[in-house]
């Protein structure tokens, strides 16, 4: 598929036809569409009961699917170069955004989190846009210091460090879902880059000691765990949402109630059009609805990682981290999503990329998306048989 070249300043820079993945085009498109027209059966009953608009919630959602894709496709005509120059910036913006949105009057608060900042119409969650400003200065970093990251364990402990605080500031939010996805998006792509296992060992045995620590040390996280563990010793309470998750799924059976019939929707299951979107999906399309969804997940995933598969092939290495951890950080949010839904993780209060309602999570993934489209279309364009360790790591100095 292709977009005819025009001239821009720099930049943007075009000297062939935009070749797009027309095989990801396909999985993104889908799961776009789909996703506003479950969004909207989710959404129409609290929409017209809290704002007297059954459309409220899908309309705000197509809006900024509309701000993302036009984000997304201005990608397209930025050279992957820029963003390997723009580490360094990248990571203090995430900082910043992380930082602000603590700022008492800046921050804006809901259900007893401060994760927002006010930008008229629209809340920014400080955590998306950071969270792809910390995996483009990663991704520069592993490049620049890949000897040390894989010989040194100096080289390894720096992006600890930053996402020790990264994932500080999160939790001050708090935001325990978040900062894992971050910490688990992070760690793939230095292992993927080479870090050493026994670096890793010590700080995934302390990652695991500390997330312990954060569940038993806060009543409402180990509420959610007990009630994850066992939902129907307290189905009105603790264990209400999952059990009545549960409900729905099970309601679909084989093939669904059919869209829009959908009744957990209505009266008994909270955040339906959010975090648990899947759950209405899955009582009104079934066990095959259930299982065509999570497959265009897992072929999402597997055409970004065949993407940065192909950038490590040919030494394009900036690129394959970058897509690496955009594929990390899309799957794992989609399979924590999942699992919550299904009664096999416990409530993190994360979105299912491109279908939950949260205008911050579309508007982010469809600018990755658009990345990763970029990263697509210079490895179509580039048949050239070049190492390019030598001109990334001197690139994104």
């Amino acid at each position: 598929m292709n977009i005819e070249s025009a001239t821009m300043p720099f930049p943007v820079q075009l000297k062939t036809p935009i070749r797009l993945d027309p095989v990801l085009l396909a999985i993104v498109t889908t799961l776009l569409f789909g996703g506003l027209v479950i969004l909207a059966s989710a959404s129409i009953s609290i929409s017209d009961n809290t704002t007297d608009d059954p459309f409220f919630y899908v309309s705000r959602q197509a809006v900024a699917a509309l701000i993302g894709g036009a984000a997304g496709f201005a990608c397209l005509f930025i050279p992957i170069r820029f963003w390997a120059n723009i580490g360094p910036l990248t990571l203090l913006v995430a900082f910043g955004l992380l930082v602000v949105v603590l700022v008492p009057g800046v921050g804006y608060s809901a259900n007893g989190s401060t994760r927002w900042i006010r930008l008229g119409v629209l809340n920014l969650q400080a955590s998306e846009p950071a969270r792809l400003c910390l995996m483009i200065y990663l991704a520069g970093y592993l490049v620049r210091q890949n000897k040390s990251i894989r010989e040194q364990f100096a080289g390894f402990l720096k992006p600890i460090v930053v996402l020790v605080l990264a994932s500080s500031l999160l939790l001050l939010e708090p935001d325990l879902g978040a900062a894992i996805v971050l910490v688990a998006t992070a760690f793939a792509m230095m292992f993927v880059a080479g870090a050493r296992f026994r670096d890793f060992s010590v700080f995934a045995g302390l990652a695991v000691v500390a997330a312990i620590l954060l569940v038993v040390t806060k009543e409402y996280r180990l509420e959610r765990l007990t009630g994850f563990m066992d939902p129907w010793a307290d189905p009105f309470d603790s264990g209400f949402q999952l059990t009545q998750s549960l409900i729905a799924i099970g309601r679909g059976e084989w093939f669904g109630v059919g869209l829009g019939d959908g009744v957990q929707k209505l009266f008994y299951l909270p955040d339906a059009h959010t975090d648990f979107v899947f759950a209405v999906f899955a009582e009104e399309f079934g066990l095959m609805g259930s299982l065509l969804l999570i497959s265009l997940f897992a072929a999402l995933l597997w055409r970004i990682f065949r993407i940065g598969m192909r950038a490590a092939n040919t030494d394009r290495f900036f690129e394959a981290y970058l897509a690496i951890g955009i594929g990390t950080w899309l799957g794992l949010q989609a399979f924590i999503n999942l699992g919550v839904n299904m009664g096999l993780l416990p409530t993190k209060g994360l979105t299912l990329p491109l279908v939950s309602y949260g205008r911050s999570s579309m508007i982010v993934a469809l600018i990755s998306i658009g990345i990763l489209f970029r990263i697509h279309h210079e490895l179509q364009s580039d048949s050239r048989p070049a190492n390019r360790r030598g001109t990334a790591r001197s690139s994104d100095r």
